[in-house]
């Protein structure tokens, strides 16, 4: 199908011709390579910076287009760039995307058969690529480090660089050896790139990585086209069916399950009421899971029911939704498990349903884990902050962003606490309970023991502490500690407490609870999760113009047939966004067809004329 030897003439004009500024390389490559006509947010300023051999941290979203900040730079150095990535899903995907664009790529794993690893080693040793994609155990083996070291090594990039900290949600041990990188190249740039770290997190990657002095480009981790929908339990299959058949019919999702037993029964339920569903998990044989995953990349409307075992490295981009049917075990998990919907920006749900057992289910995996006590503090400081995004009164995306460190100014207006509010009620006396006891106490101990002071229990750590001699020993003993939880959870939530994980758990105040104490502020808690009318509609997001469904239909089918003649993902021709702009717009011509954002010169090579061709038999059956 591709006409290789124009590709290789093509873009080695782009590897070898020196143009007047690094600046105006990049804006030809994203636009003649990637068919962009502009980078978003600091993705030219990360590119500038590792042309101009310097490292950088980059935190952007799922979807953020993190892999162009290395990409570009990739084609426009001379030699080969490593990129480090922790699966093997993720290593193919990237490849089979480059391939299509005519980029020279390839990836050495476990996977790959004799001839397919012979082949790529022979391309590599000959400077036949200009991007490799290893985990970080092969990169680091000493043969492999000896064929690079022959080689001009352009770039270093580090994806899903989160896997090296135990903060993290995915810890790798495997990654902390890549620290080993700078006595090796030393001389080479090196970029870290993850769509999830909180500031611990981070800290981690720049001591591990040996990235201190580096610039950190941190990009909005918003992702304003998802819907986050969060309720408690109650039925999940009906729910979830009401779910589907209401708001995705035919679209393609992951519904995410916390056991393997309720991955299977949920995939067999759901392909019982008509819908083409496949389970994914870590019980399953090798052979079954690849299977189900080529099936979901590879078709349109497949869900695929699974554990967290599935998603990282999926990279197709028109999942429509994301559901989970019991809680994750941190934040950082759940942005990244729902950052798998709606990749291309058009409109997705994030919908989840969770319940107290969930709660009691992950502190019982934390607490008979055999990590040590400094992991468990963290994990189950985690579940608290999963929680509180849960519980939380205020708007989901807010909360959720503010995790991150970042601060979303106004409501989203596109989460169900912003599109159906829940009731408040003015907490000011609680929360001045609350706090003052967290002070009373010293600001040294933990959750629990605070609410079993305001309790007024004679446990033998209050007896020990003499904290029943203390003024708030027993003020709460009109609510229940799992009211008191909630409470706390919100207080925490709001920013007037913070859990200290490296004095164990301990809650301190911040600056926000002294106008609270002094009654200069008052505080709204929620009530009991029941809803009140609907607010209003959600606000819209950025869509193509309006499109002719009909020829977006021929479009897709057309689409497939390509993608199934060359074995690979539909998405990784045209995006679905693509393709709507060509069945608004209707181009008639080559010129025509490069504006479509996501059409190269190598696609427009590849595919034009099929697409043309397509677009002006349906201009002239709409016609007659």
């Amino acid at each position: 199908m591709q006409r290789t030897g124009s590709i290789a003439i093509y873009l080695a004009d782009y590897y070898h011709a020196r143009m007047e500024t690094a600046s105006s390389s990049s804006q030809d490559i994203l636009r003649d390579v990637f068919g962009y006509t502009a980078f978003r947010g600091e993705q030219q300023a990360i590119i500038d910076k590792l042309l101009e051999g310097e490292n950088a941290l980059v935190l952007m979203p799922t979807g953020g287009g993190k892999s162009l900040c290395y990409q570009i730079p990739a084609l426009l150095l001379d030699g080969v760039s490593i990129v480090v990535s922790p699966l093997i899903a993720l290593m193919q995907d990237q490849v089979s995307a480059l391939q299509q664009l005519g980029v020279s790529a390839g990836c050495l794993h476990s996977g790959l058969s004799e001839d397919e690893e012979r082949s790529t080693l022979q391309q590599l040793r000959g400077g036949g690529l200009k991007l490799i994609y290893m985990a970080p155990e092969r990169l680091l083996n000493p043969g492999m480090l000896n064929n690079l070291h022959n080689l001009p090594v352009a770039l270093i990039a580090i994806d899903e660089a989160h896997c090296v900290s135990q903060w993290g949600h995915d810890f790798r041990p495997e990654y902390t050896r890549l620290t080993e990188l700078v006595e090796h190249f030393p001389e080479v740039p090196r970029i870290a790139l993850t769509a999830t770290a909180e500031q611990h997190t981070r800290e981690d990657i720049r001591k591990h990585l040996r990235l201190e002095t580096a610039p950190e480009f941190i990009a909005s981790f918003d992702r304003p086209n998802i819907t986050y929908r969060i309720t408690e339990r109650s039925g999940y299959k009906q729910a979830l069916l009401t779910f589907l058949r209401q708001q995705h019919a035919g679209d393609a999702g992951i519904v995410y399950c916390l056991s393997r037993r309720k991955t299977d029964q949920t995939a067999e339920w759901l392909s019982q009421q008509g819908f083409e569903a496949l389970p994914y998990h870590a019980g399953m044989s090798g052979a079954e899971r690849a299977a189900n995953q080529r099936a979901f990349i590879n078709n349109e409307g497949i869900i695929m029911v699974a554990t967290i075992a599935f998603g990282m490295g999926i990279d197709k981009p028109n999942v429509r939704f994301v559901a989970h049917l019991d809680l994750p075990k941190s934040l950082e998990g759940y942005y990244q498990e729902t950052g798998r919907a709606g990749r291309d920006g058009l409109p997705a749900s994030a919908w989840m349903m969770w319940g107290l057992q969930d709660v009691l289910t992950l502190r019982r995996f934390i607490s008979e884990s055999q990590a040590s006590d400094a992991v468990r503090r963290i994990e189950h400081a985690k579940l608290d902050a999963m929680i509180g995004l849960c519980e939380t009164p205020t708007c989901r995306r807010q909360t959720l962003l503010n995790y991150f460190d970042e601060q979303l100014p106004e409501p989203c207006g596109n989460c169900d606490r912003c599109l159906e509010p829940v009731e408040t009620f003015d907490g000011t006396e609680l929360a001045q309970k609350a706090l003052s006891c967290v002070y009373r106490t010293g600001q040294t101990f933990g959750m629990s023991h605070v609410i079993d002071v305001l309790l007024g229990k004679e446990t033998e750590k209050t007896l020990r502490f003499d904290h029943q001699q203390l003024s708030t020993f027993g003020i709460g003993d009109d609510r229940s500690a799992k009211a008191w939880r909630r409470i706390f959870r919100q207080l925490i939530n709001k920013g007037y407490l913070f859990a200290n994980q490296e004095r164990f758990g301990a809650l301190q105040l911040t600056a926000a609870a002294k106008p609270v104490l002094t009654g200069l502020a008052n505080v709204l808690l929620m009530s009991e999760p029941k809803r009140l009318p609907k607010a209003g509609a959600a606000k819209t997001v950025e869509l193509p113009p309006d499109y002719d469904p009909e020829l977006f239909e021929r479009l897709k089918q057309l689409r497939l047939q390509l993608a199934r003649e060359q074995n690979i993902p539909p998405y990784l021709i045209f995006h679905d966004g693509a393709l709507r702009q060509m069945a608004a717009l209707k181009p008639a011509s080559h010129a025509e067809l490069l504006s479509i954002s996501g059409v190269g010169q190598v696609k427009l090579e590849n595919y034009g004329e099929l697409f043309l061709q397509s677009i002006h038999t349906h201009r002239q059956a709409a016609a007659t």
